[in-house]
């Protein structure tokens, strides 16, 4: 197997057109993906730990099936990494956090083991933010990830060590979860795909959650053909997760023709104002290249999204004080062992085990939670949040897609905004209101900055039309070459 520099740069095909081809075994190729990895991974910080035990399983198992002449599945001998808040059966899975610094996984989550069954390779789990509440993975009890763009500045969050992994060339591609915008984030800051199914779309099974009704698995990729072929892998009804949907998973790849001719494109006014041209010149040039192959270019409006951001950390704070109620250290977290009492334990575990927005987001969430508020906050944020999906569902009649940034900015530096939680809340403007309406959204590189920083454009379409917005973020990337 040749250096690192090819490594950096296989796609999904490369992958099966080289063991096709004998130019390398898949435990060859895992050998030298693993060993570039950790030898790369102190610049960032991305990975967490490393599994090669199992990398070297899974990828003999690919060479086992190849010379038996078999099928080898879609992603036969690819590396992968996958976030740390996706259980792996006997693998430490942290979520980030210190409170399960030790914790080994019983069992596989869903997305997982059909990754595998379709010959992937797991190198390692990827560094994010605590229990995956941020917006540049520096809320990590262990280290901040730096972006491979610019090791000065965030990768974005909470994925963002999978998105660096991808950027980095340290994996082909990667499993993140996305809560409020945390696949297409670091994707946007990092130069690649990050895709957010529809809601349901992916089991849920073996995620640690955050927020439950907002919480989705995706993948991110060096190109839309490689999320795409991902997605079809894991996508599809789990028994184990009665969200998961019943609807028929088509075969994403097969549609990328490049032909959009005729598609309608809503640009939604609200998402422009005030836009630094930085950002916005790159986004519009983006939408000049898809009007040249023919698309239709109009502008829409979205009247409610002004009220995302308050109705979106009422409830995804709401949801995660409920969830991480759980960590209490009775069962298989970090325990304090300065304690004299039950309620001691409980406090100290909880006081020394989650760090600084872990506890702001729980407090937060109880608060609005809590007897004679409940109506005041939760219950009215419910309410934008059906106003905010009748926004997209009403636009969906007059258009096939709608594009918008990812992020007001490119990649910040590192520590820029972490005293400033609202700040660092604003990050999120253009990504929440997809989450909130549960409909597929992606982000898809549109060029850099005068600076060199990678920036995405944000493509949403209706409830399970994952195929329309491949095909045109496709289109998009062979416009600029990248395909």
């Amino acid at each position: 197997m040749s250096a690192g520099a090819d490594i950096r740069s296989l796609t999904i095909r490369q992958v099966k057109e080289g063991l096709a081809a004998g130019r390398f075994s898949a435990v060859e190729l895992a050998r030298e993906a693993l060993r570039f990895a950790e030898a790369e991974n102190p610049k960032t910080n991305a990975y967490l730990h490393f599994c090669p035990e199992r990398a070297l399983a899974a990828a003999r198992r690919v060479d086992e099936k190849l010379a038996r002449g078999e099928d080898l599945g879609p992603l036969a001998g690819v590396p992968v990494a996958v976030k740390d808040v996706i259980l792996t059966q006997g693998v430490r899975t942290t979520a980030g956090s210190k409170l399960l610094a030790n914790y080994i996984a019983p069992y596989d989550a869903t997305a997982v083991i059909r990754l595998e069954q379709a010959g992937g390779v797991i190198l390692g789990k990827t560094n994010c933010d605590e229990f995956a509440m941020g917006s540049s993975t520096e809320n990590s009890a262990f280290g901040p990830v730096r972006n491979p763009v610019a090791l000065d500045r965030v990768p974005g969050g909470s994925s963002g060590g999978s998105g660096a992994s991808v950027a980095q060339g340290t994996a082909v591609v990667a499993l993140g979860s996305d809560t409020g915008g945390s696949i297409r984030q670091p994707a946007s800051f990092c130069g690649v795909v990050g895709v957010t199914p529809t809601y349901g779309r992916v089991s849920r099974y073996g995620l640690i959650a955050f927020a439950s009704s907002l919480d989705h698995i995706g993948p991110l990729a060096r190109n839309v053909h490689d999320a795409a072929l991902l997605l079809g892998v894991i996508a599809g009804r789990d028994a184990s997760d009665a969200t998961s949907a019943f609807a028929p998973v088509p075969d994403y790849t097969a549609l990328l023709d490049g032909n959009v001719r005729g598609a309608r494109i809503g640009l939604p006014k609200e998402y422009f104002r005030g836009l630094a041209s930085e950002t916005g010149d790159l986004i519009l040039a983006g939408v000049e290249r898809l009007k040249q192959l023919g698309c239709e270019v109009r502008e829409i409006s979205l009247p409610h999204t002004e009220y995302a951001i308050g109705a979106y950390y009422i409830i995804c704070t709401a949801e995660a004080s409920s969830n991480l109620a759980r960590y209490d250290g009775v069962r298989y977290t970090y325990r304090s062992p300065a304690s004299a009492t039950l309620s001691d334990m409980y406090r100290n575990t909880r006081g020394e085990g989650f760090g600084a927005e872990c506890k702001r987001r729980i407090m937060l969430g109880t608060y609005v939670l809590s007897a004679g508020y409940y109506d005041a906050y939760y219950l009215k944020a419910q309410r934008v949040r059906n106003l905010i999906a009748r926004d997209f569902s009403e636009a969906f009649k007059q258009v096939d897609v709608i594009l918008t940034p990812v992020s007001p900015f490119p990649a910040f530096k590192l520590g820029e905004k972490l005293d400033d939680p609202l700040e660092m809340y604003l990050s999120d403007i253009y990504t929440i209101t997809g989450s909130l309406a549960g409909i597929p959204c992606m982000s898809v590189p549109c060029g850099n900055t005068a600076a060199g920083l990678p920036v995405g454009l944000q493509i949403l379409t209706n409830h399970f039309n994952e195929a329309g917005m491949f095909r045109l973020a496709d289109a998009l990337e062979r416009s600029a070459g990248r395909s």
